[in-house]
């Protein structure tokens, strides 16, 4: 029998009456970010602390890169430093095939901390698992953009070959991940989900058909979230995607508001507080009244309330608290 916690975020996206708004956050914890256990326990702490609804597992944003080579510095309260990239030139993507996720170290770490937050949950609340777009994949891989739009220019064949190696390899992760008990996955455009880094027709070739192997994979699955990140996204280009929410910068430069994408889709929507700004430097009172404005906009119907991004692991508890006393409003 599901829990309440579960069966509130279910029937959010459903768009069935729920007697609060789901609510949730999540954010880096650089040092117990690469041991399995450790990161399971960092999830389970922050849920059982603030009473989230569902749990959005946040591993170290290299974990993708490190499974075809790329190698990595864990760094005191921040993001690891590149120390070798997995490919420099166009000409090295040759190298990039599809690797078992079940047996790449890498990968089954990441399995390892998703089976022992389900496990300690035991359908308390839906979990769902990180990843990120095949593209942002060979960017993290080589440290940097410029190297894949180099490839775009100069060897888009060669680039299509290792995105497919890619999409098929996060394909067959998200099955294991929906096997370890995963309501869903998390899928992040990064960088690429910006008209700052790619144009339509570019996106047309070299994300959506790749993007869309990797959705398939979860497409039995009730919980899957788009979040498609950076000022003016490209999230109305999106919104065919298969995904049960769209998450968002609501309140960045060139963005839809959360009326604005609720009007156009079948989908729920997420997010509502400001990421950058408010949560990790506004007062209790801010975070709850762009929370409540949020609520407001949405009528509360099929929303989902969270930051709109990863917040930084400095945020004030007193402001991770008002967001969850928020969503009694």
């Amino acid at each position: 029998m599901a829990s309440e916690r579960f069966e509130r975020v279910m029937a959010a996206l459903r768009g069935e009456p729920v007697d609060r708004v789901p609510v949730s956050a999540w954010w880096h914890d650089f040092g117990r970010e690469w041991s399995a256990a450790e990161l399971a326990e960092a999830a389970l702490e922050a849920y059982r602390r603030y009473g989230w609804d569902f749990i959005k597992l946040n591993p170290r944003a290299t974990y993708y890169a490190e499974a075809w080579g790329a190698r990595f510095r864990p760094l005191p309260g921040r993001q690891p430093e590149l120390l070798e990239p997995a490919w420099r030139e166009p000409a090295d993507l040759s190298r990039f095939a599809p690797i078992d996720p079940r047996t790449s170290a890498p990968f089954a770490e990441q399995l390892d901390a998703l089976a022992r937050v389900t496990g300690a949950l035991a359908g308390e609340a839906p979990v769902v698992q990180t990843l990120f777009c095949p593209l942002a994949v060979l960017s993290r891989a080589a440290g940097g953009v410029e190297p894949v739009r180099r490839a775009m220019a100069e060897a888009p064949e060669l680039l299509e070959g290792a995105l497919g190696a890619v999409a098929e390899t996060l394909a067959a992760y998200v099955a294991a991940c929906l096997e370890r008990g995963a309501s869903g996955i998390f899928f992040a455009t990064v960088e690429w989900g910006t008209s700052d880094t790619i144009g339509a027709e570019e996106h047309r070739r070299f994300a959506r058909p790749y993007d869309l192997r990797v959705l398939e994979a979860a497409a039995g699955a009730p919980f899957t979230i788009l979040h498609v990140c950076r000022e003016r996204n490209l999230l109305f280009e999106l919104l065919d995607y298969p995904a049960a929410a769209f998450h968002w910068a609501s309140r960045s430069a060139g963005n839809p508001s959360l009326a604005e994408v609720q009007a156009r889709t079948g989908a729920a929507v997420m997010g509502g507080v400001d990421h950058r700004r408010t949560m990790p430097s506004g007062t209790p009172e801010e975070v709850a009244g762009e929370a409540h404005d949020a609520i407001e906009s949405t009528s509360g119907w099929r929303f989902l309330l969270a930051p709109e991004c990863t917040v930084p692991p400095d945020t004030p508890p007193a402001n991770l608290r008002a967001l969850r006393t928020a969503a009694e409003g």
